[in-house]
């Protein structure tokens, strides 16, 4: 595993610890040498993690939509800025360049392309583990919803257990590596997307 797909807030919360965390876990990517694929925002936690990365020695590749440069959100201190015209196009390249994905706090935009990369690893467009890093117990109602769906017949169990809930990032890159080692033979079909 070479590198994580992060989705996280262009806000950074009400409370520090979400910040803590981020740096947190930029800091174990860079020491991992495993490199963070991001929106490339310099706000909110993206700025955090992205900066954590990149001070520990670490590689950092944003990738963001022209109008969010034209709005100077952008981190102009990273690795590699890819700038794209649209959303989809953001997605699709950040899915080609991670071979996991991370969600942190955040709000929609966390919650669209994390949901959008499970309902991909569903449909077989990829293949590639999904984690959530529970921090401050953030994603626990959300679980609860996702579980309430597999009682009620609408996500399969199965589908459900693979994703990776951590709040303790060592342990969540551990598992995520372990699970990383199974999907060796990954593939990719962005013609299905």
């Amino acid at each position: 595993m070479k590198s994580i797909g992060v989705f996280c807030g262009a806000n950074a919360g009400t409370n520090e610890v979400y910040r803590t965390s981020a740096e947190k876990l930029g800091k174990l990517m860079a020491a991992q040498s495993i490199e963070l694929i991001f929106g490339g925002g310099k706000v909110g936690l993206m700025g955090v993690i992205a900066d954590a990365v990149l001070g520990g020695g670490g590689a950092a590749t944003g990738v963001i939509p022209q109008s969010l440069v034209d709005r100077e959100v952008a981190h102009q201190g990273l690795s590699e800025l890819i700038v794209v015209q649209t959303m989809h196009e953001r997605k699709a390249i950040m899915a080609s360049r991670s071979d996991a994905f991370v969600a942190m706090p955040g709000g929609f935009g966390t919650f669209d392309e994390i949901c959008e990369i499970i309902t991909w690893n569903q449909l077989g467009i990829i293949q590639k583990p999904v984690a959530f890093y529970n921090v401050n117990g953030f994603y626990d109602k959300f679980f609860d919803m996702i579980d309430h769906c597999v009682g009620e017949g609408f996500i399969n169990k199965t589908q459900r257990e693979a994703i990776i809930v951590e709040d303790d990032a060592e342990l969540l890159l551990q598992k995520v590596r372990k699970t990383s080692d199974a999907f060796s033979d990954y593939w990719v079909d962005f013609e299905r997307i």
